[in-house]
């Protein structure tokens, strides 16, 4: 049994070596594509375990290294933020050290951001602090004698200050008289004598008065203006490249839809950028706040009348438009006001490019915020509970742009609409104005009047008003003329003259052709520049009320009621910045000092400044028999050369 079992056991692995010989004998080989697929499916299960074995070890370093910034990531920005502080600073310093003129502009940025910067700091860590230790100190008795105590110290330096400035140059007590003027007027139109508040009128033309010093007076701040003015210009002398694209060099220099209209759109396009970072809304917010606090008016008349500086009269209450339902008749009144007493943002850039003064019309727009103000409340007194008495204002929201290029194209787009207003107001406006004058002139020649015009009109019965702004009596005329243009037709028509008259003035022709002025004095300039810029005009009615009156349809008689005395106290607002500036013009440049300017000239050619000069120089020497002090015989000869004097014959 054990000899079979072994035979057996011996048996079983021999026929599986026969089996397998057999199988391979007849020719029927193993399936090796199985066994490489096998095979391969074994590499295949080394090599990812060993992929995935290095990518843990590969991604753990990146998922580390992102843990570690999650943890410091406010050091890691304190750092980026500090390293970049350090290179603005030596990119400063460094521009500073080179040419400190050229960089005066990028000194300046640095310094007022720096201010607002440490004002933020301040408010944020001490606001709360100083407010409660304000309040508790504070004595509703002290506070009013504080008050008045400032207001008539103010006064009191107000008219020292006049009788030593006027002692040289009496002429500014024109001036002076007519601001006089026009408050009295006012006040004795007023709604409501008895409620004026005299704390808003005075602090609103206090303001008007030392932003005009700054501007007008101070070498500092005239030099700062000019500037800006400078800088204003060049920046809206790249419209060039986008309109010379699309219309050609030859429309631009030639034709006037394509050299001034252009500038909206662009200015329109980097408003509307501003609006979207938040900074124009951030602007507007810090200047309502400062004509709150001193004047003592609401946060949205504030904030409507502080808009105003930079966007138009319909733009300007949007930022208000939630609270408009719930306004008093007196704010309502104020944002009117406002919007006729300023201009937007937008169209200062076309006046700009007629040649007008930037300066001036920055300077005028920024001056007839707080004067708006005042005199609105001197028209129009409180006599309401208003809702928005509280000191924090209203909330303004950003656009509903998604991004900046969105912000860009929207503001682009927008500002057709307002291209088309202007285009065709120009085109109807001047058309009626041929036929009005036309049919006076006609009218005229029936009785032997030649050449009635309504400018003719105009000039006669707005006489005594630029002569009261303190315009010389021989520019009264012109300049009332340019004053009745802007009232009852446009007030681009009138800037459009006003740029013609400082053309002729600065080719150097004579002041007088044929018995006929041919351009208007600089002080006269100045002074119709302020006294021009508003939008207080008889179509300008009609786009406030339909602009208000769908934003709060509720109020659409509330704001029929208050729509004309709102135009006259803008109109009035305009002509007090005017006087304003009467009153501060002082002569500059070549007016100033002709002895040094006629030694130092080639006098090649005509300038208003050679003009002037050459023309005191005549006088000079009638006075004196034929001799001066200050003026040689040779610089003389010079100006007999250029201009026709009984002198030099």
């Amino acid at each position: 049994m054990e000899k079979e079992k072994e035979r057996e056991s011996f048996s079983l692995p021999s026929m599986e070596n026969m089996d397998n010989q057999g199988l391979t004998n007849r020719g029927e080989e193993p399936d090796i594509l199985e066994i490489t697929r096998n095979e391969d499916i074994g590499n295949n299960l080394e090599k990812k375990s060993e992929l995935s074995i290095f990518e843990r070890g590969s991604k753990q370093p990146f998922s580390k290294a992102r843990h570690f910034y999650k943890i410091h990531a406010q050091l890691f920005r304190r750092i980026l933020l500090g390293l970049l502080i350090t290179a603005y600073g030596a990119y400063v310093l460094v521009a500073c050290i080179l040419n400190f003129q050229r960089a005066l502009a990028l000194f300046v940025f640095t310094c007022l951001v720096l201010f607002f910067l440490a004002y933020r700091f301040i408010k944020r860590h001490y606001g709360e602090k100083l407010m409660r230790c304000v309040e508790s100190s504070e004595n509703p008795r002290l506070w009013l004698w504080l008050k008045w105590g400032l207001m008539a110290v103010a006064l009191v330096g107000l008219i020292l200050w006049l009788v030593l400035d006027t002692a040289q140059r009496p002429k500014q007590l024109i001036s002076f008289a007519g601001i006089c003027m026009f408050v009295i007027i006012l006040f004795a139109f007023s709604k409501h004598h008895h409620a004026v508040s005299w704390r808003a009128v005075f602090w609103g033309l206090m303001l008007e008065f030392v932003l005009g010093l700054l501007v007008i007076r101070t070498d500092p701040g005239f030099a700062a203006f000019q500037w800006l003015g400078k800088q204003i210009q060049i920046f809206l002398g790249y419209t060039e490249a986008g309109s010379s694209f699309v219309f050609g060099n030859t429309l631009i220099k030639d034709v006037f839809a394509f050299q001034a209209l252009p500038i909206i759109v662009f200015f329109s396009c980097v408003m509307s950028i501003l609006y979207y970072l938040g900074l124009m809304q951030w602007v507007i917010v810090k200047v309502a706040w400062l004509l709150q606090v001193t004047l003592g008016t609401t946060a949205t008349e504030t904030l409507s009348v502080a808009g105003n500086i930079f966007v138009g009269m319909t733009e300007a209450p949007l930022l208000i438009r939630p609270y408009l339902p719930d306004m008093t008749s007196s704010e309502v009144h104020t944002v009117m006001t406002g919007g006729f007493a300023t201009i937007s943002g937008t169209v200062l850039g076309a006046y700009i490019s007629f040649g007008i003064d930037p300066a001036s019309l920055v300077s005028a727009s920024v001056m007839a915020a707080p004067c708006a103000l005042a005199l609105s409340k001197l028209v129009y007194p409180e006599v309401e509970e208003s809702k928005f008495k509280n000191k924090e204002g209203v909330k303004l929201s950003r656009g509903t742009e998604k991004n900046i290029l969105e912000a860009a194209s929207s503001g682009a787009a927008d500002s057709i609409g307002l291209i088309a207003n202007i285009a065709a107001n120009l085109i109807a406006f001047l058309a009626v104005l041929a036929f009005i004058n036309a049919a006076l002139s006609w009218l005229g020649e029936m009785v032997d009047i030649e050449g009635l015009t309504f400018q003719v009109i105009a000039s006669y019965i707005l006489r005594p008003i630029a002569f009261m702004m303190g315009v010389d009596w021989e520019d009264c005329p012109m300049v009332a003329e340019m004053l009745g243009i802007k009232f009852f037709l446009n007030e681009f028509v009138a800037y459009e003259q006003l740029s013609k008259y400082k053309n002729k003035r600065l080719s150097g022709i004579e002041e007088w052709v044929n018995g006929e002025k041919q351009w208007i004095s600089v002080r006269a300039e100045i002074i119709t520049t302020f006294s021009l810029c508003g939008f207080a005009n008889l179509s300008s009615m009609g786009i406030t009320l339909g602009g208000l009156t769908s934003m709060a349809p509720i109020r659409k008689s509330d704001f029929a009621k208050v729509v004309t005395s709102a135009l006259l106290t803008g109109a009035c607002v305009s002509l007090v910045n005017a006087c304003v500036a009467g009153i501060l013009y002082v002569p500059r440049g070549a007016e100033a000092n002709c002895v040094s300017f006629l030694n130092t000239t080639s006098f090649n050619s005509t300038t208003y400044e050679t003009y002037v000069c050459c023309k005191e120089l005549f006088q000079s020497f009638t006075l004196n028999n034929m001799t001066s002090p200050e003026f040689s015989t040779n610089t003389l000869a010079n100006c007999c050369g250029l201009y026709n004097h009984s002198i030099c014959f």
